[in-house]
């Protein structure tokens, strides 16, 4: 149980954390403004593990077949996790959201699955690419976007009233996640082709 490990299995302890708090009634409807920096407290503070993880493993040689198989699960776990929230608390933004999460969802079971397949059948391991990367940025932008633009912008009343940003951001993580989904699919086919 190495330090990347360690904060792997942070990050999946910390998922049910953001959602007691996102969904449990602990706070009341006045601390909405500390329940959405709590809240994006710590789901910044899971995706930095997710960014340190990986990098940890790879510099001190430190890669498992336990974190090849738990990173991408707990990545999965927090933001499903926090999609699942955010559409439980906020129904100003639900007739949308829906649908950004569901292409998030399908997208996400989707390329899981061609990778177990990739893997099971042809011993072939699928590394993250550079689209499926951004995809993530925007996912971890948006969700943080969310929770934070009406704290940080209640002033403004454009954005605190329209939810400019939250509706950009979810249009370029709708777009990223499709992108990539459509990518990783193609470059693959050839393992989950109906013809082999």
């Amino acid at each position: 149980m190495n330090l990347p490990n360690k904060l792997t299995i942070l990050r999946i302890f910390l998922v049910p954390v953001f959602m007691v708090i996102m969904i449990a009634p602990i706070f009341p409807e006045s601390a909405d403004m500390w329940l959405r920096i709590t809240a994006a407290a710590i789901f910044i503070l899971t995706a930095l593990t997710d960014m340190l993880d990986g990098k940890l493993a790879r510099k001190n040689n430190q890669t498992t077949n336990f974190g090849k198989f738990m990173d991408p699960l707990a990545d999965k776990f927090m933001v499903f996790g926090a999609m699942l929230s955010i559409l439980y608390r906020y129904d100003y933004i639900r007739p949308v959201f829906i649908w950004a999460a569901t292409i998030v969802m399908f997208r996400e079971l989707a390329v899981t699955s061609v990778r177990l397949v990739a893997c099971g059948n042809d011993g072939i391991v699928i590394a993250a690419s550079i689209l499926g990367k951004i995809k993530t940025v925007t996912q971890i932008v948006c969700i943080s976007t969310i929770l934070l633009e009406p704290v940080l912008f209640s002033w403004f009343k454009p954005f605190d009233e329209y939810h400019i940003l939250t509706y950009v951001t979810m249009a370029a993580m709708s777009v990223m996640t499709l992108w990539s989904g459509i990518d990783y699919i193609r470059k693959y086919w050839s393992h989950i082709s109906p013809d082999k």
